[in-house]
């Protein structure tokens, strides 16, 4: 147990020094700092190079490099990378274009509680990419992320409430949720919430407003 304790420390610290490197911009030292971690098949640092190779940060663009890291990853089980890659799969970045393959890796990372790929799984069931349209699917992976405090979910699950779309049409519901979604700076929350908020009474606003207060304070 101590042993293994004494070898997981410097590991950890590994991890965190390339962490505060990425967050200053200095890529190449975050790359060193990984690299040992790396060669260990560490599943958080081959989703940060995918990151790396996805974004041209301290390397060269490159999306084969990059999906090719963010599979290694999520074959591990890593649920950033598996978001990572079913981004990759669906719009044919590094790989060839396969919503059936985005839907499958966003599944598998939204099951794991991921609330962006819950967001994305949402979209994939609302539009039908990948899997049959169903909207009453998109209304539970939206409502999954919405209530992690993600704001797109927030904000797409307010549409569907404003729509009636998989769940009983409600403005109150689909104000509040547009609101805690304008609250992050969404601003399509914002220009949805604009429009909604010309069929609803005073009162109804009044409501939603402080049901999003409450939700606040319950989540802060």
């Amino acid at each position: 147990m101590i042993a293994t304790l004494l070898f997981t420390l410097p590991a950890l610290a590994d991890f965190q020094s390339g962490v505060d490197a990425f967050n200053r911009g200095d890529y190449k030292i975050a790359l060193q700092e990984w690299r040992p971690l790396l060669e260990q098949g560490d599943a958080r640092v081959q989703n940060n190079l995918g990151s790396m190779y996805d974004y041209g940060l301290g390397v060269p663009q490159n999306y084969e490099e990059a999906a090719k890291w963010y599979r290694v990853a999520a074959e591990q089980g890593n649920s950033a990378a598996q978001n990572n890659l079913a981004s990759m799969y669906e719009y044919g970045l590094g790989v060839p274009q396969d919503y059936v393959e985005a839907a499958k890796w966003y599944r598998q990372s939204a099951d794991q509680g991921n609330a962006a790929a819950q967001h994305n799984l949402g979209v994939m069931f609302a539009a039908g990419y990948g899997v049959g349209q169903d909207y009453t699917e998109a209304v539970h992976w939206f409502r999954l992320g919405a209530e992690q405090g993600y704001a797109e979910a927030q904000g797409k699950l307010g549409g569907m409430y404003g729509l009636g779309f998989g769940v009983t049409q409600d403005y109150v519901q689909a104000h509040m949720w547009l609101d805690l979604a304008a609250a992050q700076g969404n601003e399509d929350a914002r220009e949805v919430r604009a429009i909604f908020a010309d069929v609803m009474t005073a009162a109804e606003i009044f409501e939603a407003q402080d049901l999003a207060r409450a939700w606040m304070a319950a989540n802060p």
